[in-house]
């Protein structure tokens, strides 16, 4: 059995994540401990757990130390089981980690699979479904698996309550993918989501994202959203090239000056169009994991982050995977994903 210790590099819920993704791909039995110690409230909240549970029901594991606020866990899958499932996080926990949690082992299994998760649907401290949408699963088709995502409802935190809903058409033939070159810039464009929280919010954030960024008026558009169950305000900058489309997002919150939130998203936008590389932070974490199912891959990114780094060293406990970072310059690396003998 391995043992992980949850504490290691940026000591957060990624770790669990992984572990539990690769133990079902790879059938190895995994105890950690520490989960989630680099954080405020450590252990297991229900997004955590509601992964848990969904890992256990997909791979009929049998587990221990699976309840909330829980440091320590014990998992041992047994098989992958593809078919219809519905998970429900009970939070506004995001959703979209619960489905990046349990994607791996459906993507190869041996059959199609259907899922809905109720939760969060775009959170702060997770990738947005816009994210998951427009940039990681286009990529992640090329690799093999045709995987396609429905949002029936978003979920803002802190109310939560969103509805997503997944198909995935799985392949064992997984291909390695180059991304090196992002090529041209074909569109920049601007959405700013709204539910239940004054029009005059949208109008601020998109002027300072407007004048920040270039962009002209038609491609900056507000959202109102009409159907979520509480307020919400989320700012998504779309940079679409010819080999990706990168989805930068910043999050309104009491407190916070609209202003502040596009600035910060527009400043995240300028930073990932400095690198030139076409594979921007948050993607290059989400990249390794499939690409090391694949057995290999490239890319072009920008320094990668703690995050990142812990997540490589989590997938290298499970898999015979090496992980090569070239650095170009001060704001360019190379990674490579190879495959030990």
């Amino acid at each position: 059995m391995i043992t992980i210790d949850g504490s290691q590099g940026e000591g957060g819920g990624q770790i669990l994540r992984t572990s539990l993704s690769l133990s079902l791909v790879t059938g190895k039995p995994f105890r950690m401990t520490s989960i989630r110690a680099g954080r405020r409230k450590p252990g297991l909240l229900r997004q955590h757990l509601t992964a848990v549970n969904a890992a256990a029901q997909i791979g009929a594991a049998e587990i221990e130390g699976a309840n909330l606020g829980s440091g320590e866990l014990v998992f041992a899958p047994k098989t992958i089981r593809p078919g219809n499932y519905r998970f429900a996080i009970g939070s506004a926990g995001s959703a979209m980690l619960v489905f990046q949690t349990i994607l791996p082992a459906l993507m190869i299994a041996d059959k199609p699979s259907k899922l809905t998760i109720e939760g969060g649907t775009h959170n702060p401290a997770a990738p947005p479904f816009d994210f998951l949408e427009k940039t990681f699963l286009p990529l992640l088709r090329q690799i093999g698996p045709a995987v396609s995502i429905q949002i029936e409802r978003p979920g803002f935190f802190p109310a939560g309550g969103g509805i997503v809903h997944a198909e995935i058409l799985p392949t064992k033939d997984l291909a390695p993918i180059r991304l090196l070159e992002r090529g041209p810039i074909r569109r920049q464009r601007a959405r700013c989501l709204i539910s239940k929280i004054p029009a005059q919010v949208a109008r601020k954030e998109l002027k300072v994202i407007r004048n920040r960024l270039e962009l002209p008026e038609t491609e900056c558009i507000t959202e109102d959203i009409k159907n979520s169950l509480g307020p919400g305000n989320v700012l998504l900058v779309e940079i679409e090239s010819e080999s990706v489309t990168e989805i930068i997002s910043a999050y309104g919150e009491r407190g916070v000056k609209s202003e502040w939130v596009a600035k910060n998203a527009a400043n995240a936008v300028l930073a990932y169009l400095k690198t030139d590389a076409p594979v921007g932070e948050h993607l290059a974490d989400q990249l390794l994991l499939p690409l090391a199912l694949a057995g290999g891959g490239t890319f072009k990114t920008g320094p990668l982050s703690k995050h990142t780094m812990t997540n490589i060293e989590t997938i290298r406990t499970f898999l015979p995977i090496d992980f090569q970072v070239e650095e170009l310059n001060e704001i360019q690396r190379v990674v490579k994903i190879v495959k030990l003998d």
